[in-house]
């Protein structure tokens, strides 16, 4: 299992949690994702053999919020 930070701006309310952690936690291959608003982190575990770390970050892309 790889384990990543992500750097995340334009969250900032509970709905944001919601739309980041489902669109992400349905991706096969990834066992965890937890969003902190307050930093505007979100960690993800998945296993690389599964999913790319590219294609996490274009789910969160496409949720409408920038992946630094």
């Amino acid at each position: 299992m790889e384990k990543v930070t992500l750097d995340v701006a334009g969250m900032s309310c509970g709905h944001c949690v919601k739309s980041v952690e489902g669109s992400v936690g349905e991706l096969k291959g990834v066992s965890n994702v937890k969003v902190h608003l307050e930093t505007g982190k979100v960690d993800v575990e998945y296993n690389a053999n599964e999913v790319t770390l590219d294609t996490i970050k274009e789910t969160i892309d496409d949720q409408g919020y920038d992946v630094n």
